[in-house]
């Protein structure tokens, strides 16, 4: 088996939601402590939800992470693990706590241990979305508590599985882990908090508390000697999977980067730019410099 193929697991269910690629064979120790994540970027609309839509795929598919895992897939080849969704983030966001549902998007009643008054939730944005850009309602119906369960059980246990498994692999053989969650950005957020120029790149650390400020710094400083732009915190400070996974004190380090699609897609037409090329082979960059750095200080944290 290649190296960095796609390996099975037991959590996978017999429609894999998620991809995983490995930096060594699989039972062999990963050759860095880094794990990259791609929790938006998952193209697929099963049935189910799509019988239940308002709008058609191309709208919803403006929620997409579009083409970030592709951004990111040659990283096995420079030692960090990759996990990707499979599902679409309108389908089932992975970067949620698994039971934040807006009970409102229901028929019938939500358990109580549900999650239902988060600000993610009342921007819509739950574990299952209420709305896409521009505020646009997604499903013409209410669902059912069922449909939420299945889509749960079905991708976002397992990838949270999975990911958990990696960071555990990751600190085993190293001491401690480095979890990188990549996202993208439309280019006008990228415009929040005043600036006279749009950020290139938001660094989301939960200000300070989720990673090492050496590892943001190192980011940062590695993306700034490219020519990019990067802010910190504002407007995205990191979602579920940095604040959930990121605890330095256990010796897990989490980052979450956005990504300027203005870099590299036709936010119209969803498709990658000529400058698409350009931007992976920078990040490609990043990773080989993150992957050869000496972060023994990390696992003393």
């Amino acid at each position: 088996m290649n190296a960095w193929e796609p390996v099975a697991t037991e959590d996978v269910p017999a429609r894999a939601s998620f991809g995983l690629w490995r930096a060594a064979a699989e039972g062999a120790a990963p050759p860095t402590p880094l794990v990259f994540a791609s929790p938006h970027s998952g193209r697929d609309y099963p049935d189910d939800m799509m019988s239940a839509a308002a709008l058609d795929t191309q709208t919803i598919r403006r929620s997409e992470d579009a083409f970030v895992d592709d951004l990111i897939a040659s990283a096995p080849q420079l030692g960090a693990a990759v996990i990707t969704a499979h599902y679409a983030r309108a389908y089932i966001d992975l970067n949620r706590e698994a039971f934040e549902l807006d009970p409102g998007m229901f028929e019938d009643e939500l358990p109580e241990f549900a999650r239902a008054r988060t600000a993610r939730v009342a921007a819509g944005l739950g574990a299952i979305a209420r709305i896409v850009s521009e505020g646009r309602e997604i499903y013409a119906r209410k669902l059912m508590f069922a449909e939420a369960r299945h889509r749960i059980e079905g991708a976002h246990r397992p990838y949270h599985a999975a990911l958990a498994r990696l960071l555990a692999e990751a600190r085993r053989a190293h001491g401690f882990a480095v979890l990188i969650d990549w996202h993208s950005m439309p280019a006008a957020a990228a415009k929040a908090g005043g600036r006279d120029r749009p950020c290139d790149f938001v660094l989301g650390d939960r200000f300070g508390a989720a990673c090492a400020g050496a590892l943001t710094q190192r980011v940062e400083r590695e993306l700034e000697a490219m020519g990019y732009r990067v802010a910190r915190n504002t407007p995205y400070a990191g979602g579920y999977t940095t604040e959930h996974y990121g605890r330095p004190a256990r010796r897990t380090h989490a980052l979450q980067i956005e990504i300027n699609r203005g870099l590299y897609l036709d936010e119209a037409t969803l498709t990658p730019t000529p400058n698409f090329e350009r931007l992976k082979a920078n990040l490609e960059r990043l990773t080989r410099a993150l992957a050869g750095a000496d972060w023994s200080a990390l696992g003393a944290r």
